[in-house]
């Protein structure tokens, strides 16, 4: 698991439970670029859901900090009844403030890493339909839509797929190793 990952003035790291709420609200920040008319209200409390997510054995809540701020989350872990060789990538997002300087692609990095640590082969996403400049994103890094679960009429999400390339240390899938990720798309850099 990364503890640690320092790259340029961004560090990548694992998310500690005291910071739920400042996790929760980049969230809803980032979050609330897309939904037109504002993020759908539930009875969801976010802050609670992110300490339960980060506090899973079984699961991984990265952040992306720069001058001691979070500016950057993903959490990702097997879903039940897959692969184990299949890792979900359920949230992904980095703070609105910080498009466009290369958060979401170092975070995105991260994650790769620890996939191919943990010996995940594919990876898998869903993204809002009406967030463009997250399927950008996505589609840059070789996610591609997920071919056992096509869009229907009516879907707010569309379901991407990632192939994870074998690890660069040369452990995993020797046909793999060096492999590129082709597969197309969703949060935002």
């Amino acid at each position: 698991m990364i503890s640690e990952r320092l790259t340029g003035g961004l560090v990548v790291r694992t998310a500690l439970p005291t910071e739920a709420e400042t996790i929760a609200d980049l969230h809803f920040r980032a979050r609330s670029t897309y939904y037109p008319d504002g993020v759908p209200q539930g009875d969801v409390d976010w802050a609670e859901a992110w300490r339960g997510s980060i506090a899973r054995r079984d699961g991984h809540v990265l952040c992306a900090v720069a001058q001691g701020r979070i500016v950057g989350i993903a959490s990702f872990r097997t879903p039940e009844g897959s692969s184990a060789e299949t890792v979900k990538l359920f949230q992904f997002h980095v703070d609105p403030g910080h498009w466009r300087v290369g958060i979401g692609t170092v975070l995105h990095a991260a994650c790769v890493e620890e996939w191919q640590a943990d010996g995940k082969r594919t990876a898998t996403l869903d993204v809002h339909t009406g967030n463009l400049r997250a399927q950008d994103f996505y589609a840059r890094l070789g996610w591609a839509p997920d071919p056992e679960n096509p869009p229907e009429e009516g879907d707010h999400h569309l379901y991407l797929r990632y192939t994870v390339p074998g690890r660069a240390d040369g452990t995993g899938d020797a046909d793999r190793t060096g492999e590129a990720a082709v597969t197309g798309g969703a949060a935002g850099e």
